[in-house]
C-alpha cells in the first residue's frame, strides 16, 4: 500500500513542479511527507544534513560559479563570446549551423543556459538578421546550442554522477561526449535543414544592426574562460601533469587568479564576486541536490525504490527510456530539467548496475536528457531571452528547435541507453 501512495506523491511532485511552485519546497516537502508517513522522519533530515556537506559536489559546483562570477565582472566572457561571433560572422554560408556549434563551445565555458544565451544571443542573433534569416531561426540557433554545459566540468549533475560513480569529473565527462557531440550536429543540422525548406535561412532582411563590432575582442582576456578546462583535461590526459592535483577547484581559483593580473581588476572586487557566486550556487544549485536527496530518501522509505528494481531489475532498455524522456518531458513542460534529472540521478541511477547499466552512463543521459528538453521549451529562461532579442513569440523559437532536439534524443538512448 505505502508503495502506491508514494506513486501518488510522486504524480503531485511532478505537477507542483511543472505549475512552476518553488522546486526546492515541492521536493523537500514530498520527501519528507513519504519519511513521515513510513514512520521514519529522521531519515528525511539526516538525508538533509548529509547532502549539505557533500565537499567533492560542494567544491565543485561552488567555485565554477565563482569563476563565472568573475568572467563576469571582468567581462571576459564577452570577450570570448566576441572572438567568436567574430569568426562566425565570416562564415554566411553556414551562420545557422555556425553559430549552434559556437554557442555549444561558449556553452561549456560558461555553463549557465540562460547567461550564455543572454550573452551570445545579444552579439550573433542580430548577425543572422541582418543576413536575412528569420528571427525566429536566428534565436533558435542560439538556443538550440544551449547544452553545451553537458560537457562542462561545472555540471551540477556531471560532479553528481562522477561522486557517486567515483570516477573522475574528466572520466564522467568523456562517457557522454559522443552522445552530446552527435546531439549537438543533430539539432545544428536538422534546424538549418528546415530553414532552408521554409526559405527562412535568407531573404529576411532586418534593418536590426548587428552588434559584433560594439567590442573589439582582447585576446588574452577571450582566453581566460578556456584556461580551467584546458587545465582539467591535460591535468587528466597529460602523464606528466597527473601527479599536478589539478582538481575543479584548483583550476577555478587558478582561472580567477588569471583574471586578476590580465584585466588587472580590483583584487578587493574580484575576490568578492568569486565568493558571491560561491553563495549563490550553494543556495541555487546546491539548494536542489539537497531537496533532490530528501525526496529520493522519502521514495526509499515507502519501498518505492524497491518496487523499481524488482519490477525492472534486467531491463535496461525501459531504464534507459525513463533516464531520457522523463527528465526531458519535463524539461520541455516547466523550462527546466535540472529538477527531474537530479530526483532521478538520486533515486534510480546509483541502482544502474541492477539494470545492466553504469553509473556514468545512466546519470549522463537523463544529465544530456534535461538539457536537450530545456532547449526546447518555450518557457526556458534561456528560450525567453533569445526571443526577445530577436522580438519573436518563444514559442515559434521552440517550434523550430523541437524537431531537432527530438530525433537527437533518440539518438542519445540508443548511444547511452541500451
Amino acid at each position: 500500500m505505502l508503495p502506491w501512495v508514494g506513486v501518488l506523491i510522486v504524480l503531485l511532485t511532478i505537477y507542483a513542479i511543472l505549475k512552476r511552485y518553488e522546486t526546492r519546497m515541492v521536493l523537500f516537502a514530498a520527501g519528507l511527507l513519504m519519511a513521515i508517513l513510513s514512520l521514519q522522519p529522521m531519515e528525511a533530515f539526516n538525508q538533509f544534513q548529509k547532502s549539505m556537506t557533500n565537499a567533492g559536489l560542494i567544491s565543485a559546483i561552488c567555485s565554477v560559479m565563482g569563476f563565472a562570477y568573475v568572467m563576469k565582472l571582468t567581462r571576459c566572457d564577452q570577450h570570448l563570446v566576441h572572438a567568436v561571433a567574430n569568426t562566425v560572422a565570416r562564415a554566411r554560408a553556414i551562420l545557422i549551423p555556425a553559430t549552434t556549434i559556437a554557442t555549444f563551445l561558449i556553452n561549456i565555458a560558461l555553463p549557465s543556459a540562460a547567461g550564455c544565451s543572454a550573452a551570445v544571443g545579444a552579439v550573433l542573433i542580430p548577425i543572422l538578421m541582418a543576413s536575412g534569416v528569420h528571427p525566429a531561426v536566428a534565436a533558435a540557433a542560439v538556443l538550440a546550442g544551449t547544452f553545451g554545459s553537458v560537457l562542462s566540468p561545472g555540471s551540477a549533475h556531471i560532479n553528481m554522477v562522477a561522486e557517486m560513480s567515483g570516477a573522475s569529473v574528466v572520466e564522467t565527462i568523456a562517457t557522454v561526449t559522443p552522445a552530446t557531440i552527435v546531439a549537438g550536429l543533430i539539432g545544428a543540422v536538422i534546424l538549418t535543414i528546415l530553414a532552408f525548406l521554409r526559405r527562412e535561412d535568407r531573404g529576411n532582411r532586418s534593418e536590426v544592426l548587428a552588434e559584433a563590432g560594439v567590442l573589439r575582442p582582447h585576446p588574452l582576456y577571450a582566453l581566460v574562460p578556456i584556461v580551467p578546462l584546458a587545465l582539467l583535461v591535460l591535468g587528466a590526459t597529460v602523464p606528466a601533469m597527473k601527479g599536478w592535483g589539478l582538481t575543479v577547484p584548483a583550476c577555478m581559483i587558478i582561472g580567477s587568479i588569471l583574471a586578476l593580473v590580465v584585466t588587472r581588476t580590483s583584487p578587493a572586487e574580484l575576490t568578492r564576486s568569486f565568493f558571491d557566486g560561491m553563495g549563490k550556487a550553494y543556495g541555487d544549485v546546491i539548494g536542489i541536490i539537497i531537496a533532490a536527496g530528501v525526496f529520493a530518501a522519502g521514495l526509499s522509505q515507502v519501498g518505492l525504490i524497491d518496487l523499481l528494481l524488482d519490477a525492472a531489475t534486467g531491463a535496461k532498455g525501459a531504464i534507459g527510456a525513463a533516464g531520457t524522456w522523463g527528465p526531458m518531458l519535463v524539461a520541455v513542460l516547466s523550462g527546466s530539467g535540472d529538477a527531474a534529472t537530479i530526483a532521478f540521478n538520486e533515486a534510480v541511477t546509483p541502482h544502474a548496475a541492477s539494470f545492466g547499466l553504469t553509473i556514468p552512463k545512466l546519470g549522463t543521459l537523463a544529465s544530456l536528457a534535461g538539457a536537450l528538453g530545456r532547449s526546447m521549451s518555450p518557457v526556458a529562461g534561456a528560450a525567453i531571452i533569445v526571443s526577445g532579442i530577436a522580438g519573436v513569440s518563444p514559442m515559434e523559437v521552440a517550434k523550430r528547435n523541437a524537431p531537432g532536439m527530438i530525433l537527437a534524443s533518440i539518438v542519445a538512448f540508443l548511444m547511452q541507453g541500451l
